[in-house]
């Protein structure tokens, strides 16, 4: 019988390897080397991870203690780089296996935060921090707006997720249970939101567009 700590990192490693693969795809599409590949793979993979470990006070982390986190990320790494072409025939590869990264970590992370006693809001909202980090950091180091700011219902798909696990935990249910249903709503509503561009209200008209805007009309009335 598996325990819950094993299932655990049986997906928290699961999330690392897929996250590591979004972080190479985004590495090669930018003519990034092999080490820089490697670099980001590690980064993608194990920030989110990392960084719930530092807030809950599970230190050292995992990834850094654990020698299999950095095996699967330099073996997703490795993968992405010799056989791009075959990862690149997914439809938008970097979305795909980031979907699937959000989804377990999101459940991972919330499961971590319950073991330790935090109260479910805390445990849900860092499962969320823990499925958005890896990308967040991807996307800062390749000097892009990371999508949690800009991608159609990212940290909401990964909140969702997470507070099943919480909820599950608070009516009894098994973690075995509640985990695959909260990866599942995660990973469905980010991808049904890739799929058919659902995303949260936004400003109609910035501030930029705004002054651009006025100074036509000023043109316009000279």
């Amino acid at each position: 019988m598996i325990t819950i700590d094993v299932f655990v990192r049986i997906l928290d490693l699961a999330g690392t390897f897929v996250f590591a693969i979004s972080g190479a795809v985004a590495a090669v599409n930018r003519r990034l080397d092999v080490f820089g590949i490697l670099v980001l793979s590690f980064v993608a993979g194990n920030f989110g991870g990392i960084t719930r470990d530092v807030l809950i006070g599970a230190v050292p982390p995992a990834a850094l203690t654990d020698g299999y986190y950095l095996l699967v990320s330099v073996l997703a790494g490795l993968i992405t780089f010799f056989w791009y072409a075959g990862v690149d025939r997914l439809r938008s590869p970097v979305l795909l296996f980031d979907a699937v990264g959000l989804s377990l970590f999101a459940v991972t992370g919330a499961q971590k935060a319950i073991g330790l006693g935090l109260n479910p809001v805390m445990a849900a909202l860092l499962g969320m921090l823990t499925g958005i980090g890896g990308g967040m950091m991807r996307d800062i180091l390749l000097a892009e707006i990371p999508q949690v700011l800009r991608s159609d219902l990212y940290a909401v798909a990964a909140l969702a997720g997470a507070s099943v696990v919480v909820m599950g935990d608070r009516l009894g249910f098994p973690y075995g249970v509640s985990a695959p249903a909260g990866a599942a709503l995660c990973f469905g509503l980010r991808f049904m939101a890739i799929k058919h561009g659902w995303h949260l209200p936004v400003a109609r008209l910035s501030a930029q567009k705004r002054a651009e805007s006025d100074a036509s009309d000023d043109e316009k009335s000279s």
